[in-house]
């Protein structure tokens, strides 16, 4: 008498692959599993994108900054080293002359146009 294990079309639950239907079943899971932290757990993919986003902000900031400092650099140098500068600074920001200077002041056109004055009625 035949079994059915000698059966040709039985396959006593396994797959084709020789893996029986809950070993496959278990592989997926698993894997789903793993893929999920990959993608979307701590340390997965979107955490990296975020993260990289960062790093460029922070590297452009640290640009930005960098050519900032260079320019104060430069003008403390300025400073230090040149009366020019100083004098500029003291006639643009402080509106000073020097001693043999003569500060002439035009004025613009709306202060030149002030009401005059009605005459006194006695």
């Amino acid at each position: 008498m035949a079994s059915l294990q000698d059966d040709p079309h039985f396959s006593g639950g396994k797959t084709k692959t020789g893996f029986s239907r809950l070993e496959l079943i278990l592989l997926v899971v698993l894997v789903l599993a793993v893929q999920y932290r990959l993608w979307w757990g701590e340390g997965g993919r979107l955490e990296l994108g975020r993260l990289q986003q960062q790093a460029q902000d922070a590297r452009r900031e640290n640009a930005r900054l960098k050519a900032r400092n260079a320019e104060l650099t430069r003008q403390v140098l300025d400073l230090k080293s040149g009366q020019v500068v100083l004098e500029q600074r003291a006639r643009e920001e402080l509106g000073l002359i020097a001693d043999d200077e003569v500060f002439y002041h035009f004025p613009a056109a709306e202060e030149t146009r002030r009401p005059q004055a009605e005459p006194a009625q006695p």
